[in-house]
């Protein structure tokens, strides 16, 4: 760089060309990158970048294309499960009970489970070793909604929806569904559907138990932006690049912008554990 010229802002001579680092994301050809910076479709650390000899710290800064963020580091791994029931959500169970090793002994990496399910509840269950992206996803603080579909005793009316919906009280405190609506209702039983972003322990069956609707089956279909679809009890899957963006971009909302840690935001395998009280 001559003395006289004036680097654009950001612009570092260390680090890697970001062509490079999305390319070597999966996010397209160098080619097509370039192309993608000069129509100022990507954003570093919330900043639009027009200049194509930008480099970045690709353990550092925060990539997104398009609005969706990209994951830099390829050592991550994100992996969807429909856990069964019968099954604990817990790496080494205690008491010896089936746990989630069998899920995860054929991944290289040391996976562990976001949040928890009680083990008679089946569902969606996130397994990753992003420590930052965990904590984000299982601390209730951070209001990521959860969808669960509850088979009940008895015939479910309109005016119990509308008491899940208006708010109930419970031993630990008020709780309000987000969503709350009846799929089903036949020989005695009811299918409802709940969406919740409480984190509160067995909070669903809680809140059926509480308007006289005990749950006898509970399954949990989607989690923020992710859904199980088609999936089998007991089988897995990684997620895809538009699955994982939208995850990342959820994530990141609340990261401070230059990249740097957020002391409110735990990292590495304690928050990928999911210690919040999530047993639903």
């Amino acid at each position: 760089m001559m003395l006289n010229e004036i680097p654009p802002a950001g612009f570092s001579e260390n680090g890697v060309r970001l062509q490079k680092v999305l390319a070597n994301a999966g996010v397209a050809s160098r080619r097509v990158i370039e192309q993608y910076i000069v129509e100022g479709r990507i954003r570093v650390n919330g900043s639009v970048v027009t200049e194509l000899g930008r480099r970045i710290d690709p353990e550092k800064d925060l990539v997104d294309v398009d609005g969706t963020a990209v994951q830099l580091d390829t050592g991550k791994r994100y992996v969807m499960l429909n856990k069964p029931t019968g099954v604990v959500s817990s790496m080494k169970d205690e008491k010896g009970r089936p746990d989630l090793r069998r899920f995860t002994k054929d991944y290289e990496e040391r996976l562990y489970n976001v949040g928890r399910l009680d083990a008679e509840t089946s569902g969606l269950l996130i397994l990753t070793n992003d420590g930052d992206l965990a904590h984000v996803l299982a601390h209730p603080s951070f209001g990521v909604t959860k969808v669960y579909i509850a088979k009940v005793e008895g015939v479910v009316t309109a005016q119990t929806i509308a008491k899940l919906t208006k708010g109930i009280e419970l031993e630990d405190g008020r709780i309000v569904a987000d969503k709350a609506r009846l799929l089903d209702s036949s020989a005695g039983s009811s299918l409802v559907e709940l969406t919740l972003h409480s984190g509160r322990n067995r909070i669903v069956r809680r809140m059926l138990a509480a308007v006289g609707h005990p749950v006898t089956e509970l399954v949990r279909r989607q989690f923020g932006p992710l859904h199980l679809g088609t999936l089998p009890a007991g089988k897995s899957r990684e997620l895809t690049k538009i699955e994982l963006g939208a995850l990342l971009t959820l994530s990141r909302q609340d990261s401070p912008a230059d990249g740097a840690s957020n002391p409110s935001r735990a990292s590495g395998t304690e928050a990928v554990r999911g210690d919040a009280q999530e047993n639903e």
